[in-house]
């Protein structure tokens, strides 16, 4: 699904805990939307990562402004006349918020997954700053979707098969809700 000549631009952004392929989804996704493509995690402050490389989990104050960076890259791409790709924990909705802006060119796409796959995946990879024993705070922090934002466009999708499925989901549901 590449964007169709004269399409609008947008924002999507696949979110969700540790673990859940946030970042494999997205740069797939970005793939096949011929769209660019940023991993948030990218734009974490080193003190903040050498936080939670140590085991300690972030404070809503030690996100802000991350988020509101994050914010400002998506607003970029979209006034650019770009869509992007944008792969980010967004645990809570007041985080979602901010990355929302006015809302009209920016979906969320929750990924689901059980915990003990989640816990299966995170002992799996290598390289990654974010320890396993992160998982618990991050699904104590966890919101998912609500109502408002559901209506908004925003979907849910299992992260459970593998990423092509998982991308071809998401854009099946863009897709979707294009032609609403």
């Amino acid at each position: 699904m590449r964007l169709e000549r004269g399409a609008a631009p947008r924002a999507v952004v696949v979110f969700g805990v540790a673990g859940v392929g946030k970042t494999s989804a997205a740069r797939r996704l970005a793939e096949r939307m011929g769209a660019a493509f940023a991993d948030a995690d990218d734009y974490h402050d080193r003190r903040l990562i050498a936080q939670m490389s140590a085991g300690i989990p972030l404070e809503d104050e030690d996100r802000w402004e991350w988020l509101w960076r994050l914010r400002g890259l998506t607003d970029a791409a979209l006034q650019r006349g770009e869509s992007i790709v944008l792969a980010c924990s967004a645990l809570k909705t007041a985080y979602r918020d901010i990355l929302r802006g006015d809302g009209a060119d920016t979906i969320f796409v929750e990924l689901a997954l059980p915990r003990v796959a989640l816990q299966r995946r995170i002992a799996a990879r290598t390289g990654h700053f974010m320890p396993a024993s992160m998982l618990d705070s991050q699904l104590m922090s966890f919101e998912p979707l609500t109502e408002a934002e559901r209506a908004g466009g925003s979907f849910v999708v299992s992260a459970a098969s593998g990423v092509d499925d998982v991308a071809d989901e998401i854009i099946a549901h863009l897709d979707a809700g294009i032609r609403r």
